[in-house]
């Protein structure tokens, strides 16, 4: 029968969570009435979690567990899962046991009224303020701002995607938590709603300071590839004339200093500005000229186009959507 509903969870040492949340779920998945799987990636862990999850599938013909050769993060081991998942409805949680399975089915309610991604929001989470809280509420408000797509918390990992949304995202670093971005870009339709959060109760978390550094470098991708994707000669280029402009400003200078203040070119440093100004301003069109290359064989080599096709209307027919 073909599977309607998958859920993915990637698993790190989580050994103490494992049974509990698989009960849990599939009592909450029971009563969708839906043909489901439980997708359970096991990112490398070094406890008894592997043995847990096969002693899961062995037991339950729902559950198909995927097994990485080493601990790849958290994002790659979504993206397995998603690789390996059937269902044209993914959703996609924590395997540390926070995450209600019961709020699942308030997410299908949402996705039955035309979202393309419904994302959980933890209004009350249950986490230290000044370790977890406080980072997450300022990083939410800073993505938020900069990617112009208004949501409350981004780093819940309780979402459901439409199966047409996640086909052609591609994901790396920490990007799991963009998705409703990416989905967003591609025309789809977006939406939050709160979800139930639970206080760990086993083992550790997985989060630390250095995370916050690597998802503010990743938004940085995000921005750059929502803004300049096929027009990277905007943002390499405009540096460049940037730094010509200066080169010919610190040039202009020196040369007024030399002929009517006497002052000679090896007496100042805008003689160095300016030829290192102007050596950065040409380098830097000259990458912007290769990225508009680079992006016009992605596009061209494999018949792909640069917009998305919400809905193509002929007479009274109405044809569907495009990706």
């Amino acid at each position: 029968m073909t599977v309607e509903l998958s859920v993915v969870i990637p698993f790190f040492n989580e050994e103490g969570a494992v049974t509990k949340l698989h009960s849990d779920l599939s009592a909450a998945l029971s009563a969708t009435e839906r043909i489901y799987e439980l997708v359970l990636v096991d990112d490398g862990s070094q406890d008894n979690t592997p043995h847990l999850l096969d002693e899961l599938a062995q037991s339950d013909t729902h559950v198909v567990v995927v097994h990485l050769a080493m601990n790849y993060g958290q994002t790659t081991a979504m993206v397995a899962g998603i690789d390996h998942a059937q269902g044209e409805i993914i959703v996609t949680m924590d395997g540390d046991g926070q995450n209600d399975p019961k709020s699942i089915l308030n997410l299908l309610k949402k996705l039955e009224e035309g979202y393309d991604v419904v994302s959980g929001w933890r209004q009350n989470r249950c986490d230290s303020f000044l370790s977890r809280k406080l980072p997450s509420l300022i990083a939410n408000r800073l993505i938020s701002y900069i990617s112009g797509v208004k949501l409350n918390d981004y780093g819940c990992s309780l979402k459901a995607y439409r199966r047409s949304v996640l086909e052609n995202v591609q994901l790396y670093g920490e990007m799991h938590r963009f998705v409703p971005i990416y989905a967003h870009l591609a025309g789809a339709r977006v939406t939050e709603i709160p979800v139930n959060h639970f206080p760990r109760l086993t083992g550790k978390s997985k989060y630390g300071i250095s995370r916050t550094v690597k998802v503010l470098l990743d938004l940085i991708v995000v921005k750059f590839l929502q803004r300049y994707l096929t027009k990277p000669i905007y943002v390499m280029g405009g540096f460049g004339l940037l730094c010509l402009c200066v080169g010919g400003s610190a040039f202009t200078l020196a040369t007024y200093l030399k002929l009517f203040e006497g002052t000679p070119y090896i007496s100042t440093p805008l003689p160095l500005l300016s030829v290192v100004s102007v050596l950065f301003g040409g380098i830097s069109i000259l990458i912007g000229l290769i990225g508009e290359i680079v992006m016009r064989t992605y596009y061209e080599s494999q018949g792909k186009r640069t917009y998305v096709l919400r809905l193509q209307v002929q007479g009274k027919k109405v044809a569907k959507r495009r990706r």
